[in-house]
């Protein structure tokens, strides 16, 4: 690559982002560079308020004296933090940055900051990330050495190991088991330095053996998705499911709710009583989908607690009752989670027994078998299914119910501080804070909640949220998280005339080709059988149908066929390098390298669009990890149209090579179609490289990974390089699946002819 594709044109820097950056008042030269692309991803995520901390913060690592590093990390990954985590963790992140800063982990600043994104995206919640913080300070404080009967603190060996794998263990452990895994660690390997790495770093036996009877329960990050087309499907709702942690809180365990934020769930949950994990998150959406679509709210102020405990429960077994009417197989999810109480210990005296009751009463509506001999219960479950079964009934309805219902069975020992709660919690419920209304205002009434604002984006801020992707290091043989932005969008059109001037100006190419394609279009066609619709009658399979028709058994009702073609079924995905060094003339040619290419794209789309194979064209290049732009030319869902053609003629260069990231992207799309044969075809003109990385090795290796990640995908790759001296490193990346063209001037004619050897 030249010099050209480090800087490009020098743009100016708005007035809005230099005032951010004499604020910032860093003098480093690398923050200079990468200020603009930081200060564009901040402004699209953040409130004015949240890029105004966000440099302050910034300012702050930057004058701390541990170097540019963790002010450049800080910039690159804190708006993404704080777009899932919200603004207030950014002076949380700067914190502990200058805790570390402070001891003698000092060395350990950079991997946090580099690994926090991947585990914000795990553990999604700011609360969740302080106690993440506090677990990582327990570890720094517990970690001692004894010498000469004396305990000198040192900096803990394996807290820079165990940040680097943070991401991996979160996708395995949450907040209570990676605590258990830590503890662990620092327990026993306390005064062996050396061994304490090895755990931290997943090398030792026991380290892996631990963290195994640590996974247990189904993570809700990881049925996310899952549990988002439920409630689609099912309920017809949607909503954003928030994970909290159920390990840090001793003295009130948190329940489900939802407000305006989204709903909130467990991180994990484990099987309870025959029911996975997963119908356990179900069960929990079910509840409160249900109240969503059926239950309102009710004024509250004149209520005791009592009285609300008791509308509460008649509320949740209303909605209950009407989600088993819509999908009876929730009964078998709510009867097993439910706690079957014990109707005995009504008789026990000086303790609290409302909760027992309401619970004996729950059961008794849920569960049909569950007989219950106290008669107001009874009286009051009768009530209930009466009102249930005249109509829908209402929340107020079960409201003047409930009121009745702790008016006559209320005694003078349920205001007793000894209360009973053995087996009355239904953990699936959510604490039904959705139902009140309170018109006398608190003493905090003059209060705002800027908190819960919805966040306003400057206006001159229009683009695409990144798709994110990990980067292999072949130093560390791991791969660097969340590492690659990738900005995807449309190709800009031009004129679509360039495209048939090419086509015409290479016709007599055209022609030779046309023969081979001739012979490598399907030429047979092959029938399918047993199809309920289909292009014409199956005359065998009808007359058997017709035999047992006649002689009244079942008959088969698939007695039509169709027809495919037997041969070809092969998805195509061609990858073009847009960097800077194609617009260099092409040796021995008046045409520059850009010029080549598109003519000979050009006519390997012709190509592949006569032979009728699905294909996608994409163009990328990259302006450091931040930053590598994808653009689609043309979609597998498209034809060879005129719109096709106005993208391919305004293929522009630009930029640097970091392959690896675009390759990744490709297959994204690539992998979501249905062939037999998936083709990956890269066109290059030279190695992966790009402006932040010194290493040569690093991307040449990443790219190598990402081969060999397309290849378990059942993706076969192969690129075209137009650089004379790619035998030095091509082969590093491709194997044997490369093919270098020396002359470049040849390359509209040698691409088609390499892809129908390929495909042939």
């Amino acid at each position: 690559m030249t010099d050209s594709t480090i800087t490009g044109d020098i743009v100016e820097r708005s007035a809005r982002a230099q005032a951010y950056w004499e604020q910032l008042n860093c003098k480093f030269k690398d923050a200079d560079r990468v200020f603009d692309g930081c200060i564009a991803d901040a402004k699209s995520v953040l409130t004015s308020a949240g890029i105004d901390a966000y440099i302050e913060n910034a300012r702050f690592l930057g004058k701390m004296g541990r170097g540019a590093e963790p002010l450049l990390v800080y910039l690159e990954e804190a708006p993404t933090i704080a777009s899932i985590a919200g603004e207030e963790i950014l002076p949380e992140i700067k914190d502990f940055a200058y805790y570390l800063s402070k001891n003698t982990n000092f060395k350990a600043i950079v991997p946090f900051l580099q690994t926090l994104t991947a585990v914000t995206r795990r553990l999604q919640t700011r609360e969740l990330l302080l106690h993440y913080f506090d677990l990582l300070k327990d570890m720094i404080e517990g970690t001692t050495l004894s010498v000469h009967g004396h305990h000198t603190t040192f900096p803990s060996p394996g807290l820079e190991d165990l940040l680097k794998q943070a991401p991996r263990l979160f996708s395995l452990l949450n907040l209570e088991g990676l605590r258990n895994w830590v503890n662990y660690g620092v327990r026993y390997y306390s005064t062996h330095p050396e061994r304490q790495k090895d755990y931290f770093s997943l090398q030792a036996a026991d380290s892996m053996a631990v963290m195994q009877r640590e996974r247990h329960g189904t993570l809700l990050v990881d049925n996310e998705h899952k549990m988002d087309l439920y409630l689609r499907s099912m309920w017809n709702d949607s909503d954003y499911l928030v994970p909290y942690s159920l390990a840090f809180d001793e003295l009130r365990k948190p329940m489900p709710y939802y407000d305006h934020m989204g709903i909130r769930l467990p991180d994990v949950y484990g099987d309870a009583n025959g029911v996975r994990g997963v119908n356990r998150y179900r069960a929990a959406l079910a509840h409160m989908a249900a109240h969503r679509r059926w239950s309102s709210k009710m004024v509250v102020d004149n209520w005791s607690p009592f009285q609300r405990i008791a509308v509460e429960i008649f509320e949740d077994c209303r909605v209950e009752y009407l989600a088993m009417q819509r999908f009876p197989g929730l009964r078998k999810y709510f009867s097993a989670l439910h706690p079957i109480p014990n109707e005995g210990d009504l008789q026990l005296e000086n303790v609290s027994l409302i909760n027992l009751r309401l619970a004996l009463l729950s059961r008794a509506i849920l569960d049909p078998d569950f007989k219950v001999e106290n008669k107001d219960i009874n009286e009051f479950v009768a009530r209930f299914f009466k009102a249930m079964q005249e109509s829908e009934s209402s929340s107020s309805d079960m409201a003047d119910i409930a009121l009745s219902f702790i008016a006559r069975t209320r005694r003078q020992t349920d205001a007793s501080p000894n209360t009973y709660f053995e087996n009355t919690e239904v953990d699936y419920r959510d604490d039904n804070r959705h139902l009140w209304i309170y018109i006398e205002q608190g003493d905090d009434e003059e209060d705002t909640f800027e908190h819960l604002e919805e966040q306003k984006i400057d206006d001159d801020v229009d683009t695409l949220p990144p798709r994110h992707y990990h980067e292999w290091d072949y130093n560390s043989q791991s791969y660097r998280p969340d590492w690659v932005s990738v900005y995807e969008a449309v190709h800009p059109s031009g004129n679509t005339q360039v495209v048939d001037r090419i086509l015409e100006k290479h016709s007599a190419l055209a022609k030779r080709l046309k023969a081979i394609l001739d012979a490598l279009k399907p030429q047979q066609k092959v029938r399918v059988r047993y199809q309920e619709e289909g292009s014409e009658l199956d005359l065998d399979v009808a007359i058997r149908s017709l035999i047992d028709l006649k002689s009244g058994s079942q008959p088969d009702m698939r007695i039509n066929m169709s027809h495919k073609n037997d041969g070809r079924d092969i998805a195509v995905m061609l990858v073009v390098d847009l960097s800077q060094s194609l617009n260099e003339r092409a040796a021995g040619s008046s045409q520059t390298i850009l010029e080549l290419s598109q003519e000979a794209v050009t006519l390997l789309a012709w190509t592949i669009d006569k032979l009728g194979d699905k294909f996608a064209i994409g163009g990328f290049n990259s302006d450091t990890r931040h930053n590598v732009r994808y653009a689609h030319i043309k979609g597998f869902g498209e034809g060879f149209d005129d719109t096709v053609k106005a993208r391919l003629s305004a293929m522009e260069a630009q930029y640097s090579t970091r392959m690896g990231a675009a390759m990744r992207h490709a297959a994204h799309y690539l992998e979501a179609q249905k062939a037999d044969k998936k083709l990956m075809l890269v066109l290059t003109d030279g190695e992966p490289a790009d402006i932040d990385v010194d290493d040569e090795k690093l991307l040449i290796h990443d790219t190598h990974q990402a081969v060999k990640e397309l290849q378990q995908q059942g993706i076969y790759s192969y690129c075209i390089n137009l650089d004379p001296k790619a035998d030095e490193y091509v082969a590093d990346i491709f194997g044997n699946h490369y093919t270098v063209i020396d002359h470049v001037d040849k390359l509209p004619e040698q691409l088609p002819k390499i892809f129908m050897s390929l495909t042939k």
